[in-house]
């Protein structure tokens, strides 16, 4: 059961109360330092997507200003897990390590323990976690996520388990603090929710309907993230073609990329994600000529057939994606494409993946994400009946998993020998002699290097092949 949602407050009254809860947040973390001996911890474990993601950057932000010492412990004195569920075995994941973080309460009673994100939407979670999951302190959804503060500090003062989850989304409030991963790249919100109600997905119903941020804070946030270093942006919704949207007087998506580009220091700018319905003739052609915009598309496709793709509502038929491919690989020879494919789909049959393994062939992506359909509860495929069994939808998978991976590898190997500039994010996983960079097209490269070039963009010939990676030397 959804909360009702609390007083509606004016923006100048939400960040006023924002600002109060901090203050007032940063005197109980003293107090519960002093209980404790030492600083509390605090661990935020992310599931799901990037927009997750930067969910999980402000939580962080907020926790650090409070006084909290951030770790990735489980261990920790407060963990709070930011859920997904736009597949049940996410919601299972989550259920499973509840149990885990029980034991461990069990161990150490004044431990914290809060929920938050898409599964905390879905009808039927909350009630499964006050009657098997007790021992949770803190409950709250998608909507409410600027009122944190407010609601760490409800956790503290209220014994019993804090849910407060709204139905819909109200205010766009993007104030918090925020803590990033990275201080050279960083997401930005500039929409949220979606109106599109594909027949399999859960988002709209956790998300809500689509609500796009003024196009002036999303510039001004820009700007203060590159005066303080961030060079590569990535702008973030769940269709950000569809962005200002029924927003009189607001700048639709193409127009916003052109402004963001005109923002000095910002050298890349990536976005994600775009429904092939709503990629306009005008997006192409920005992205075209622009010097930033990164030369990568994720363009989902779900399926290569029409009659799948119809049953899905995903509002194009297979020719209509086609013709749509063809007009950005005119505009961008270069375009590296990739793109989310489902098999099993309700209703789906062997020649239905067949089409699907003939699109991938004709429009040969430079990397795939390939899921078999899990039904959710709640959307519509969820009542269809299915036609294939588990060994021959296995099998449909299997034979589509070969054919992006063998089209990957064609595609990378084209890169062989060129020059690129890549931006360092990190120390290599396997080799400490090498750093892993990034490149405009979202290819990774691993070339000889150090931590001092983290952040700073190399010059580097791509020597080698690795199949989905290279090694490179810098030039």
């Amino acid at each position: 059961m959804l909360s009702e949602q609390g007083a509606e407050r004016s923006r100048e009254e939400e960040l006023a109360a924002q600002e109060a809860a901090l203050k007032a947040l940063r005197e109980k973390i003293l107090e519960w330092k002093d209980t404790l001996g030492c600083t509390p911890s605090a661990c935020v474990t992310t599931f799901g997507c990037q927009m997750n993601a930067r969910d999980s950057e402000k939580l962080c932000g907020v926790l650090k200003e409070a006084g909290f010492e951030i770790c990735e412990d489980e261990a920790a004195d407060l963990v709070i897990y930011n859920t997904c569920t736009v597949r049940d075995n996410a919601n299972q994941r989550v259920y499973g390590r509840l149990g885990h973080l029980g034991a461990m309460k069990k161990q150490h009673p004044g431990k914290r323990i809060a929920l938050c994100g898409c599964m905390m939407q879905e009808e039927g979670v909350i009630k499964r976690i006050r009657e098997s999951y007790r021992f949770v302190d803190l409950i709250f959804g998608t909507h409410n996520l600027y009122r944190f503060p407010e609601l760490l500090l409800r956790m503290f003062d209220e014994k019993e388990m804090v849910v407060d989850v709204w139905p819909e989304g109200r205010a766009i409030v993007e104030k918090l603090p925020v803590s990033r991963k990275y201080a050279f790249k960083s997401g930005v919100n500039i929409m949220f929710g979606c109106n599109n109600f594909c027949t399999y997905c859960i988002v709209p119903y956790v998300r809500g309907r689509e609500r796009s941020r003024a196009s002036a804070e999303i510039l001004k946030e820009i700007e203060e993230l590159a005066a303080s270093g961030v060079s590569e942006v990535m702008l973030l919704g769940q269709n950000v073609n569809s962005y200002g949207r029924g927003c009189e007087g607001e700048l639709c998506f193409s127009q916003l990329l052109k402004e963001v580009e005109k923002i000095d220091g910002i050298r890349r700018i990536r976005f994600m994600t775009s429904h092939p319905k709503d990629l306009s003739d005008e997006l192409i052609e920005v992205m075209a000529s622009s010097e930033k915009i990164c030369d990568h598309l994720h363009l989902p496709v779900q399926s290569g057939s029409s009659r799948i793709l119809k049953l899905m509502n995903r509002c194009y038929s297979r020719e209509q994606y086609l013709e749509l491919v063809g007009r950005l690989k005119a505009a961008m020879p270069d375009l590296s494409l990739t793109t989310d494919i489902i098999v099993g789909f309700p209703g789906e049959t062997e020649e239905d993946i067949e089409e699907t393994i003939s699109l991938v062939e004709e429009v040969k992506y430079d990397n795939a994400f390939t899921f078999i359909y899990s039904p959710r509860s709640g959307t519509p495929a969820a009542k269809m009946p299915r036609v294939m069994s588990e060994e021959e939808t296995q099998k449909g998978f299997d034979r589509l998993l070969k054919t992006v991976q063998d089209c990957a590898r064609e595609r990378v190997q084209r890169f062989e020998g060129r020059i690129s500039e890549a931006l360092v994010e990190g120390m290599n996983e396997h080799d400490a002699s090498m750093v892993t960079g990034r490149l405009a097209n979202n290819l990774l490269v691993h070339f000889k290097g150090d931590a001092s070039m983290i952040g700073s963009y190399r010059r580097v010939r791509l020597a080698e092949n690795k199949g989905f990676y290279y090694i490179g030397e810098e030039v």
